[in-house]
């Protein structure tokens, strides 16, 4: 240790030192004040046990606003995250799991059957705090809604997608008009008039949720589809004026006629206005300037939030609710991708999921299920969500059909815009806090946002399946009369796409008169824009794409967001036909291997990483017997075709190949091996038979001998020890088959830490039986290939 360092340990040693003495003796020197609080406490109460006291203080803390505030936001955050994660693996949107967590946690649930649970953490004085918290949510929550609006797109789509977007506004909205005038007099005459009531149920059936439509059309691979732009487009112009109607039918219900709500309406059309010919044109100065991280600073993003709080405040004095003027500011922010990215990422993770659960829960405290006690009860509610179905879905579809859609596109939209979601529970609490809707009729509501939200994703998929894509099929079989073999990239890392498509050039090519390769890149969660959609699929595909251009091969692109990778992955192998999937593993860890010390840590492959990076080794290792226990072994089991796991072991070119022969079932290996060669005959190819499979089995001599046939020079066999791997490191690449690869990894998997880059195959039965074909998905047969 230097002498610099030694000075620095023994001042600190001296401080602490010095510090506990000097504390000590002033403490010493007050006990005349202890005795004298002791003395008047002692007055008041008995004494307390030091474990009692403690009792007492956690108590204390518990019952201040905050304690309770901040417990409460952990028990709603907790309840929400496990009930959207649930949803999230049926497919459904999070945001159903959101809304239910809310129920789960209210009176229909926990303050039944836990009474004194639900009082101690929801009790009705408490609540204040938590409702002030989830309306600032909510505010920031529509500023991001306004912000993915992008009206300069809407102007450009005027056409069709106009009158779709008006008639699933219009036909709903009379609809909930007569619903209302229905059960008026039963529900709501003693609380408010008819006008307002019949407005709001109008205004609540007509509503589409814009960010969960647009996330269904993500994850449904949508986006770039005639099907997808559309539905997006009319969703947009639907968010817009139905926004734009909520305003008014405040306005309408505040000031008790429609004559007096003029004043209001009047006001808010001059706010308007002064945003958008005002306010805008400055921002899109300022957004030119503030377009990158770089100057985005402090003093920008606190001006950004006073003109957001502004605005919000002004509609909320106007009298059109303070929602309105959040969305407003978002909407006449400056058109430029990065401007908004870069605002939406300030914002959007601690809204959506900080804030906006607390809304949810909070909408849950006030729907009783419990108030719908008898069957007459929920006849209404059934009738009501078979109105708001009905204008909804029908009313949508009827219109696509009428401009020229064909009859899967037009029900496909009507499903989409039936979708209610969040925007219908904002609307609803808008009516709610107002007086206009009794609890009762609040409840149904409720119940309609969920089962309409609900019935979306399972409604597109049953029409999809009865109206099956005529172009998909027809192409489909196009492809396989020219003699198309469909390859299917996943690329989890991208950084991988690179090494991806070499393997996949090398040991597909020829499988068929020509490779058709895309590249798919899923990206996970739950509340990811369609800002981003374009800058996440640009850094995705940059490498692959730069890679298929220097090899001349033609390549597609597909993006898509999803909260269930591994399935969706799956749903589009098994969908579109693909021949076969190649999926990337990565197992390579650098620092020690802790399996051999600790077999506990080797089956949680999170603390081996962990650990490993403490370590400053550069040994590269590798924990076989962990691989085809994961994600991996899901797409093996449960895809259609052919599934090729890659893993990476630092891999460059295609130089050495050792083709493992472990079973009777791998001479479809030699096929690959062919390919190899054929697409590069520099290739050095060692087979290592270890069972003399090659001598004994005649599918395998037919094989090998047109190999060898082919390839005299640069084909060899090798026939080593059982178990014996220790010349795996000299090989670029290693071809081994499924079955024989986790025959492999039981008997000893430490033995094969040193492998090289390795494609594991897993071979399918042909699919085609409709053109007659049969064998192995990958291949027609050998002869094919050798011409």
């Amino acid at each position: 240790m230097s002498r610099k360092h030694l000075n620095t340990w023994i001042f600190y040693l001296l401080m602490i030192v010095s510090f506990v003495l000097l504390t000590y003796v002033l403490f010493n020197k007050a006990d005349r004040f202890e005795v004298y609080e002791q003395h008047v406490s002692s007055i008041e109460a008995p004494p307390l046990s030091d474990l009692d006291s403690f009792k007492l203080s956690v108590h204390h803390n518990l019952a201040e606003p905050l304690g309770m505030l901040l417990l409460q936001i952990i028990a709603i955050l907790i309840v929400s995250r496990i009930v959207s994660w649930f949803f999230a693996k049926i497919g459904q949107p999070t945001v159903i799991g959101e809304i239910l967590a809310g129920i789960l946690l209210g009176p229909s649930l926990l303050g039944y059957f836990y009474p004194e649970t639900y009082q101690f953490l929801f009790a009705a004085e408490t609540l204040d705090n938590l409702y002030i918290l989830s309306q600032v949510g909510l505010v920031l929550f529509m500023f991001v809604i306004g912000m993915e609006l992008n009206l300069g797109m809407l102007r450009n789509k005027m056409g069709s997608t106009y009158v779709i977007s008006h008639a699933s506004i219009i036909i709903p909205y009379f609809l909930g008009m007569l619903f209302a005038y229905y059960v008026f007099e039963e529900f709501a005459a003693g609380q408010t008039d008819f006008l307002s009531f019949a407005l709001f149920i109008g205004i609540s059936m007509s509503i589409t949720a814009f960010p969960v439509l647009a996330r269904i059309v993500q994850e449904k691979g949508l986006s770039k589809t005639h099907l997808g732009s559309v539905s997006i487009m009319a969703a947009a112009f639907n968010d817009v004026t139905a926004w734009c109607l909520l305003a008014a039918v405040i306005a309408i219900a505040k000031t008790g006629s429609f004559v007096s709500s003029l004043y209001t309406i009047g006001i808010s059309i001059v706010y308007v206005v002064f945003m958008f010919y005002v306010i805008r044109p400055f921002m899109k100065k300022i957004g030119s300037i503030y377009s990158n991280s770089e100057v985005l600073n402090k003093n920008f993003v606190a001006f950004l939030f006073l003109l957001l709080t502004l605005s919000a405040f002004a509609t909320h004095a106007i009298g059109i609710h303070a929602l309105f003027g959040a969305f407003l500011v978002g909407v006449i922010m400056p058109e430029l991708p990065t401007f908004r990215k870069l605002i939406i990422e300030k914002l959007e993770d601690v809204s959506l999921s900080l804030l906006l659960p607390l809304f949810f829960v909070y909408t849950g405290l006030r729907t009783e299920i419990g108030l719908l006690n008898t069957p007459h009860l929920w006849s209404i509610t059934a009738l009501l969500i078979g109105f708001a179905v009905v204008g909804k879905f029908a009313g949508s579809a009827i219109a696509a059909r009428i401009t020229g859609e064909n009859w899967r596109d037009s029900l496909s939209m009507g499903a989409l815009m039936n979708t209610r979601g969040l925007m219908e529970i904002v609307v609803l609490n808008i009516g709610y806090e107002m007086g206009i809707l009794p609890k009762t009729i609040f409840v149904m509501l409720v119940l309609m946002a969920i089962v309409t939200t609900f019935m979306t994703t399972p409604l597109l998929a049953l029409i999809q399946k009865i109206f099956p894509q005529k172009q998909i099929q027809e192409e489909y079989k196009r492809q396989q009369a020219r003699g198309v073999f469909k390859a299917l990239i996943a690329l989890g890392n991208p950084e991988n796409g690179k090494a991806l498509l070499n393997v996949a050039r090398y040991t597909l090519d020829g499988a068929k008169n020509i490779l058709s390769v895309t590249a798919l890149h899923i990206t996970p969660g739950s509340y990811t824009n369609p800002i981003y959609g374009e800058d996440f699929a640009e850094e995705s595909f940059k490498n692959i794409l730069s890679e298929a251009e220097r090899l001349k091969l033609e390549i597609t692109t597909e993006h898509k967001f999803s909260d269930i990778v591994e399935q969706d992955l799956i749903r589009t192998v098994n969908s579109e036909n693909y021949d076969f999937l190649l999926v990337g593993a990565g197992v390579s860890l650098s620092g020690i291997s802790f399996e051999k010390k600790n077999p506990f840590l080797s089956k949680f492959g999170f603390l081996s990483t962990i650990l490993s990076k403490v370590n400053s080794s550069s040994k590269e290792i590798f924990y076989p017997g962990s691989l085809i226990k994961d994600k991996t072994k899901y797409f093996v089991e449960h895809s259609k075709c052919s599934v090729g796991i890659f893993i990476n072991r630092n891999f460059e070119s295609v130089q050495q190949v050792l083709v493992l022969i472990q079973d009777v079932n791998d001479d479809f290996l030699i096929r690959y091996a062919h390919r190899l060669l054929k697409n590069n005959p520099a290739i050095q190819l060692t087979i290592q038979d270890e069972e003399k499979l090659i001598q004994s089995t005649t599918a395998f001599q037919s094989s090998f001998r047109n190999l060898i046939g082919n390839f005299p020079n640069s084909v060899r066999i090798v026939r080593t020890a059982r178990n014996n791997y220790n010349h795996f490191g000299r090989f670029s690449l290693m071809l081994v088959s499924y079955l024989s690869w986790n025959q492999l990894t039981q008997r000893n998997s430490s033995k094969l830490e040193n492998i090289p880059s390795t494609l594991i195959i897993n071979k399918k039965e042909s699919r085609f039986s409709s053109s007659g074909h049969s064998g192995s998905s990958e291949v027609a047969n050998l002869k094919d290939e050798t011409h």
